[in-house]
């Protein structure tokens, strides 16, 4: 077990070695528990994080909240567009002074070509830990949260278990692809196989993808990249189906949102839930477009675990912030 983790930066999924996340997930349920029996866990005491958001939340933020005052310290809500970030404050001044005021600085900043870059040179400049609440190419939280989930519905040993990280149709707007590329990043090192499906306009990015590939070989499991829905569905253990935009295909949101509904018919159904392995789970990170994306049937039935997906944000982040700012 690799525990030394204080100081620690999280932007990508591998930034974190395999042993270092497992040390994060043993933490985690060992956190889950302590919540659940009322024990105190104070191991942020007097401790302040910030929470710097260029992109709206829901989950991200509660979960965070929550899990700063749990852990004894204080979460510091910031909006980009509520501040003099909007004005003129760069990445490197705000690495400079927010690590100067706070224990740690947590950012979500989705926005195209843009997000990534901006964490990379807050923490370039910043004394203390650089946390990526979901950027344009990564989101490990929700990543380490989903492996988590699947572990405790799959058990320990994922070895043959096959993840398919689907692409479905939604009409609300053209989403980031960090989820997809997060989970295809992050489960070939627990020994997941992994079928990517997409139509072909969707595709993550190259580099990603061959990540992907590379930590598959390492692993000795599979990696496989398919342009049909159904397909991708048999044989599953973990159906992950959401959208994202064709974001290498067009920058166009036009042309973007003309591409995503000529696809409508990629919609996650029972049908499809049925192609799966029988005792398959199915998992969202939401907000889903319901009955468009995925239909209640699913979202609402027994397969369905995004209600404990969800609540394993807040287990998996509290680790996090407690082995990096404590």
């Amino acid at each position: 077990m690799q525990t030394f983790l204080h100081g620690r930066d999280l932007i990508g999924d591998l930034d974190f070695s395999k042993e270092e996340v497992e040390t994060v997930l043993d933490v985690a349920w060992d956190l889950k528990r302590k919540r659940a029996l009322n024990e105190p866990h104070p191991y942020l005491r007097d401790k302040a994080l910030a929470m710097l958001f260029f992109f709206s939340s829901t989950r991200t933020r509660g979960s965070f909240e929550a899990g700063m005052a749990q852990l004894g310290g204080h979460a510091g809500f910031i909006e980009s567009k509520s501040t003099q970030i909007s004005h003129g404050d760069t990445a490197r001044e705000i690495g400079e002074i927010y690590g100067r005021y706070y224990d740690g600085i947590a950012i979500r900043h989705c926005d195209w070509l843009a997000g990534n870059p901006y964490i990379n040179e807050v923490a370039k400049n910043a004394r203390v830990p650089v946390l990526n609440m979901q950027c344009d190419i990564y989101h490990p939280f929700q990543c380490l949260a989903d492996l988590m989930t699947i572990m405790e519905k799959k058990g320990r040993d994922l070895r043959k278990k096959k993840i398919v990280v689907s692409w479905a149709y939604a009409a609300s707007y053209l989403k980031p692809i960090s989820v997809p590329q997060s989970l295809i990043l992050q489960m070939p090192r627990f020994g997941m196989d992994v079928t990517l499906s997409y139509p072909p306009e969707f595709m993550l990015m190259p580099e990603i993808e061959q990540q992907a590939r590379d930590e598959a070989r390492k692993a000795g499991t599979a990696f496989e990249i398919v342009h049909d829905m159904d397909e991708g569905m048999r044989g599953a253990d973990i159906v992950y189906a959401k959208s994202w935009g064709p974001l290498l295909t067009t920058a166009d949101g036009v042309e973007g949102k003309r591409l995503q509904d000529s696809y409508k018919d990629w919609i996650m159904d029972q049908r499809r839930l049925e192609l799966a392995n029988p005792d398959a789970i199915y998992m969202h990170p939401l907000p889903a477009d319901r009955n468009i994306e995925v239909t209640d049937e699913v979202l609402d039935g027994p397969h369905s675990v995004v209600f404990d997906e969800a609540e394993n944000r807040l287990h998996a982040q509290k680790a996090v912030m407690a082995l990096t700012m404590g």
